[in-house]
C-alpha cells in the first residue's frame, strides 16, 4: 500500500439500462426496426400484448404509429446506425439533474459519449485529446463525482416477453475504468436503481504481471489496430468484432472499424445468435491479462430517497411528482476510499542474477574448500618430512658425539682396573651425560 499525494480521478461509465426511448420512435424507425425491438410480428402488425400493456392514449399513438398501409419506405433509412442510436437513446442532458465533481459545479460538457450494448452511454474524465485528466486530493465522500439522473422510465420500451432487446431492469449501469481500456458496461458494470443514493467506495489497484517465460500476461495490441492500448476489453472487443465481421458482413453499432453497421433483419438473425454462440464457445476469444493493468476494487452502500422531509422539496425542484421521483430519480456518489493505492507485482522466483551469484558462491565454497585441503595436505607432508629429517640428523650427532666421548674415557677405565681396592662414589642427586659418569 502507498500513499499519494493525488490521485487521477477514473473514468465513469453511464448507461441507461433501456436502448431506444419508445415515443421518438418514428414510422420509419417502427417500420424497419420494430420487429427487430420486439414491438411488431414479423408482418409489420402491431404486437396485441403490446397494445394491452398500454394506456388508452399511448395504445392510440401507437396504433396509428404500426399503421402501414398508406406508408412509403424510405430507400435511404439508415438502419440501426450512430444516428439511429444517437436519436433514439437518452440524451445526458434530459437525464442529469445536477452535477458536482469535488464540490464543484459540472455537466453534459463534462461528459463524452460512447456507444456499447446498451445504446449511447456516457463517459466522464475519459481520456480525450487535448483535455487532462481530473485528480483527487481528498479521499471519502463528496470528494469525487456526485450526479443526480432521471432515467425516464416513461420511455422505456414496453416488455411482452424475454427479448435480447428489452431489459425487465429500472435504472443505470455504471463502470469504473481506467482511461486506457475501452468500456465493457453488459459484463463489467454494477446496477444503480432509482430511489436510491449509492456510495461507491473505491480503491486503486495497480497489478504488474510477467510475460512469458515467466508469465503469462500479454502487451502487444492487437493486429487490427481498432485500439493503441492492450487490455482484456479491448481484445474482446476486437475478437467479437472480427468475428461478426466474418460471419455476418456488417458490424454492431458498439464495434470499432469502417464495416457498415448491422441492419435490424442481420442484428436478429445473425448478429445476436453469433454473438451469443461466440460467448458460449470457449476456443474463440482467448484473451490474457494485460502485464500493466490499473483495476477500481468496489464498495457499494445506498440509502432510500427522498426523505420525507425533502420530497415536497424535489416536487417543487424539479415540476414532479413523489411517485416520479421515487421512480426515476437517483444519485450517484463515486469516491476514493483513501488516498492510496495497492501494487501488486508478480516477480520471477529465480532470477539471473541470483543464478550466478548462487553458483559464484557454490563455486567459491567449494574451492576455497578444495584450496585449503590442499594446504592442509602440504603442511602435513612438510610436517612429516621435517620430523624424519631431524630424526635423521639428530642419529648421526648422536653417533659422531659417543665416538669421540668413547677414546677419551678409555685410560680412565684402565686405570680403575690397576686399582684393587674399592672405591665408593657418593650418589648425585642428578646423573649427567654417559660421559660425565665415565670420567
Amino acid at each position: 500500500m502507498e500513499w499519494a499525494k493525488e490521485l487521477a480521478f477514473p473514468t465513469v461509465t453511464i448507461c441507461n439500462n433501456n436502448p431506444v426511448r419508445f415515443y421518438k420512435l418514428t414510422k420509419s424507425d417502427l417500420y424497419f426496426a420494430g420487429h427487430w425491438l420486439g414491438l411488431l410480428m414479423a408482418n409489420r402488425t402491431a404486437r396485441p400484448l403490446i397494445l394491452d400493456l398500454l394506456q388508452e392514449d399511448r395504445r392510440t399513438w401507437f396504433h396509428k404509429l404500426s399503421d402501414f398501409r398508406l406508408f412509403l419506405p424510405p430507400r435511404n433509412f439508415e438502419g440501426t446506425g450512430l444516428e439511429f442510436m444517437d436519436r433514439l437513446s437518452h440524451q445526458l442532458d434530459g437525464m442529469l439533474l445536477s452535477c458536482k465533481y469535488r464540490g464543484e459545479e459540472c455537466g453534459p460538457q463534462n461528459f463524452s459519449s460512447v456507444f456499447t450494448r446498451y445504446g449511447k452511454c456516457y463517459m466522464f474524465n475519459a481520456a480525450e485529446e487535448g483535455k487532462t485528466l481530473r485528480t483527487t486530493v481528498k479521499g471519502g465522500t463528496g470528494n469525487g463525482l456526485v450526479i443526480m439522473l432521471d432515467i425516464q422510465q416513461d420511455e422505456y420500451l414496453p416488455v411482452w416477453g424475454e427479448t435480447e432487446e428489452t431489459a425487465f431492469e429500472a435504472g443505470v449501469r455504471v463502470q469504473i475504468h481506467s482511461q486506457a481500456e475501452p468500456p465493457f458496461v453488459h459484463e463489467l458494470g454494477f446496477g444503480v436503481a432509482p430511489g436510491f443514493q449509492t456510495f461507491v467506495a473505491t480503491q486503486e489497484q495497480r497489478l504488474m504481471y510477467l510475460p512469458p517465460p515467466w508469465g503469462d500476461c500479454q502487451s502487444k495490441t492487437p493486429d487490427s489496430g481498432f485500439f493503441q492500448v492492450y487490455s482484456v476489453t479491448a481484445c474482446r472487443l476486437d475478437c467479437e468484432t472480427r468475428y461478426i465481421v466474418e460471419n455476418c458482413n456488417c458490424r454492431m453499432v458498439h464495434m470499432p472499424g469502417d464495416s457498415p453497421f448491422c441492419t435490424p433483419e442481420q442484428y436478429k438473425d445473425c448478429a445476436e445468435p453469433a454473438l451469443a454462440t461466440l460467448s458460449e464457445e470457449n476456443n474463440n476469444c482467448i484473451c490474457r491479462t494485460s502485464c500493466n493493468m490499473t483495476r477500481y476494487n468496489k464498495e457499494l452502500s445506498m440509502v432510500k430517497i427522498p426523505s420525507k422531509t425533502s420530497a415536497r422539496y424535489l416536487e417543487k425542484k424539479f415540476n414532479k411528482s413523489e411517485k416520479y421521483i421515487s421512480d426515476n430519480i437517483l444519485v450517484l456518489d463515486v469516491f476514493f476510499e483513501a488516498l492510496n493505492y495497492e501494487t501488486i507485482e508478480q516477480k520471477k522466483a529465480y532470477e539471473v542474477a541470483s543464478l550466478l551469484g548462487d553458483i559464484g558462491g557454490q563455486m567459491g565454497l567449494f574451492i576455497g574448500a578444495s584450496i585449503l585441503t590442499i594446504l592442509e595436505l602440504f603442511d602435513y607432508a612438510y610436517e612429516v618430512m621435517r620430523d624424519r629429517l631431524m630424526e635423521l640428523l639428530c642419529r648421526e650427532d648422536e653417533e659422531g658425539s659417543h665416538d669421540e666421548d668413547m677414546s677419551t674415557c678409555d685410560p680412565v677405565a684402565n686405570h680403575s682396573e690397576a686399582i684393587s681396592h674399592t672405591v665408593s662414589v657418593p650418589l648425585q642427586p642428578t646423573l649427567g651425560t654417559l660421559e660425565e659418569i665415565a670420567c
